[in-house]
């Protein structure tokens, strides 16, 4: 015959991560067991040095069970340990990002200062027939704007499908928001127009007699 026993529930709780971060979370059941435990969660509170609190706690521990060695670890670690990984190659990711770019503003910069060299006569003829400094500056850097439009709309959706495929590895994971490309392009936009613009105002602002004295 089988014995029953009651089982009071004081609640319900959303599905709780406990175990890998990449498998969905198990039916899981929380009891309390008055009579035995392995471990025990406590709250520090932050105005206390923690090294203070461990000593007090560990001093409790010992006068209820003086022959078990007193051992401890923080939530911080235990968060390391599932998510280490993630944050290191995070960080990594964004030092290599922040070289492209740099490395990416000195191309720009000598592809910049390649196109003027190459129109210098054509900025000093459209100097004297009276083009302005904002002219000529979009004269000069309309085509990298094409070029960077064009590799915005290569690379969007090849950073969506590897985001996308990165993702995939979490049961839960947050969505990808629409305005993220938007706002990486601006970003990569202004910072090309930024590069590009001390070459085409320095041009634009040359003495047209001297340009075409050059020529």
């Amino acid at each position: 015959m089988k014995t029953i026993f009651p089982i009071l529930f004081f609640g319900l709780i959303k599905d709780m991560v406990m175990e890998s971060p990449y498998e969905p979370a198990k039916p899981s059941v929380f009891m309390l067991n008055r009579e035995k435990g392995n471990f025990v969660v406590l709250k520090l509170n932050p105005a206390i040095p923690a090294s203070g609190a461990l000593a007090k706690i560990e001093a409790v521990m010992k006068n209820y069970n003086a022959n078990e060695p007193f051992e401890y670890s923080f939530v911080s670690q235990e968060y390391d340990k599932k998510f280490g990984n993630e944050e290191r190659m995070g960080k990594l990711s964004g030092y290599w990002a922040m070289l492209a770019i740099f490395i990416s503003c000195i191309g720009l910069f000598g592809m910049a200062s390649f196109a003027v060299e190459q129109r210098v006569k054509e900025i000093g003829v459209r100097k004297v027939l009276g083009a302005s400094v904002l002219t000529l500056w979009r004269l000069l850097t309309k085509q990298f704007v094409v070029l960077i439009l064009v590799a915005a709309g290569i690379a969007t959706p090849v950073a969506y499908f590897a985001m996308q495929n990165w993702l995939s590895h979490y049961p839960y994971h947050a969505p990808i928001p629409w305005w993220l490309f938007p706002v990486v392009y601006m970003g990569a936009l202004l910072v090309a127009l930024g590069t590009v613009s001390f070459q085409a105002i320095r041009a634009s602002t040359i003495n047209p007699v001297k340009s075409l004295r050059a020529e």
